[in-house]
């Protein structure tokens, strides 16, 4: 087919996010960096958060600072506000994410607000972005199932979407947060997003709760999107959804569309070497963890 699909690497924020053991700083940074040689034209690189909800990447400062960044990358940082947004001014972000979600329950639980509250929030952010030259991409999740509130409306997302456009987002990632969507689902609510919405600003981000994912991003394909969220090594989750595993693999989905002739201009090999280094490191904690375990129940 040769047609040209974006792959947005999200690894490095909503990968490591849910990592209990801290990642040293040097970590990140040197994973970043292996990520920016691969031809991945976007690489989500952190949240501007603070360190209360999501202490893992309390040094997103100075990860987003000391990163060598290639001229021909983007690197969007998720913000959730105007402290947020501030700082990630001051140290030159060009590229900013910001999220919502249909489901008022998730919406509560992961951003202590309503959804209108949620809306009001990212129609400052976006003006104060807008402003200051920032792109902003908008995240919904849920949109094919909360772990709260069950199936969600695609009336809902819908509407949620066209908010999020007319708010100034250039481009909307839709999340199946819990992975219990399915090619059917998926071509139901892409169908009906693409009657307001032009395809070119719908990707989609799956997560492979129930194994669905790469036949979902099939579906998404089918049905004309060509910008695909994914995760070297599948490591992810959301830290607000009990359940979710880990991301779609960036390797399966360059294997994917590899396969069906697409062009990614995104080297596999490098990604798969990327995704061995960070693989690597999380098992070796993951060693640690179980060898400490065991001396304690030796000692017992």
């Amino acid at each position: 087919m040769e047609e040209f699909v974006k792959i947005v690497e999200v690894s490095p924020r909503d990968g490591l996010q849910n990592e209990k053991e801290m990642i040293p700083t040097a970590v990140k940074i040197d994973f970043i960096n292996q990520l920016s040689n691969t031809g991945l034209s976007v690489i989500e690189a952190t949240s501007f958060v603070s360190p209360k909800w999501i202490p893992q990447l309390a040094d997103h400062l100075e990860v987003y600072t000391k990163i060598n960044k290639n001229p021909a990358v983007q690197y969007p940082v998720l913000i959730f506000n105007n402290q947020g947004l501030e700082n990630a001014i001051q140290v030159g972000v060009k590229d900013i994410a910001v999220f919502t979600t249909p489901s008022e329950a998730f919406c509560r639980r992961n951003a202590n607000c309503t959804v209108e509250e949620s809306l009001q929030r990212i129609q400052t952010l976006a003006t104060t972005a807008l402003e200051n030259r920032i792109r902003v991409r908008g995240y919904i999740s849920c949109v094919l199932g909360c772990p709260f509130e069950g199936e969600i409306s695609v009336d809902k997302v819908c509407d949620v979407a066209d908010k999020l456009i007319d708010l100034g987002c250039d481009e909307i990632s839709l999340g199946d947060t819990i992975g219990v969507g399915t090619p059917g689902t998926v071509e139901i609510l892409l169908k009906t997003m693409q009657k307001n919405i032009s395809r070119e600003k719908i990707a989609v981000h799956f997560h492979d709760t129930y194994g669905q994912a790469l036949a979902n991003i099939y579906a998404a394909l089918q049905n004309g999107i060509r910008i695909i969220d994914s995760s070297v090594a599948g490591i992810g989750g959301c830290p607000y959804a009990k359940g979710a595993t880990g991301n779609v693999a960036t390797e399966d989905v360059l294997y994917l569309l590899n396969g069906l002739k697409f062009r990614t201009d995104v080297d596999l090999d490098k990604v798969i070497s990327s995704g061995r280094f960070i693989s690597n490191y999380l098992q070796r904690e993951n060693r640690s963890k179980v060898s400490l375990a065991l001396m304690g129940k030796n000692n017992d």
